[in-house]
């Protein structure tokens, strides 16, 4: 499906002309999420990135879900834009990241934290990853503005994952869709056989 240009590195697999769109909507606080992210890493990506057997017809889009019953949702995802923006080539790697270590931004281990040092939190992950330069973006980014309710600087990238989540009526993570429509088979409890069989069944360009 369609993508704003600017949030191109959103596609975490495959080449961004392939003919077939996995578009899959995750939550960086959902374990289901994280369980398919893993699954994602470690099976999907190596058939449909380079050297795969449907390299240049699949493309793999991780769709930003916010889900506000998770108190931390909205920080975390806005941490993944400012990657998105600040050090493109990372997202995935960062994305994989907050997976791995998404407990500690669960409800009750984050709920004497302050938005900034959930913020600050965030951006110590990145530091592992990106470099210096970078991370002064990733942090400039994520700064409220000067007006009192103007958000920061990924608030219009937010915006749009949130819009395009809902005027296609996905409500929860993980959702995955298949050329636009709801593949509702699609499960984060998937291996090697089901994306397999999966992907035998429906690339057919």
């Amino acid at each position: 499906m369609a993508l704003q240009p600017s949030l191109r590195p959103m596609i975490i697999a495959g080449t961004y002309d392939a003919p077939h769109t996995l578009d899959i909507f995750l939550d960086y606080v959902c374990p289901f999420s994280a369980k398919l992210s893993f699954a994602i890493d470690n099976v999907l990506k190596p058939l449909v990135d380079i050297g795969g057997q449907y390299h240049g017809k699949v493309k793999v889009i991780m769709r930003l879900q916010v889900q506000p019953w998770h108190a931390t949702s909205t920080y975390t995802h806005e941490a993944g834009l400012a990657v998105v923006r600040a050090a493109p080539e990372k997202f995935w790697a960062y994305s994989l990241a907050l997976f791995k270590q998404q407990a500690e931004f669960f409800d009750i281990p984050s709920a004497d934290m302050t938005p900034l040092q959930i913020r600050e939190k965030l951006a110590n992950i990145a530091a592992q990853m990106i470099t210096g330069e970078q991370l002064i973006k990733f942090k400039d980014l994520l700064i409220l503005k000067s007006s009192p309710n103007g958000g920061n600087g990924v608030t219009d990238d937010l915006k749009y994952t949130v819009k395009f989540s809902r005027q296609n009526g996905v409500h929860v993570s993980p959702t995955a869709l298949w050329d636009g429509l709801v593949a509702n088979q699609i499960s984060s409890s998937w291996g090697e056989k089901e994306w397999t069989e999966f992907l035998a069944k429906n690339v057919v360009a």
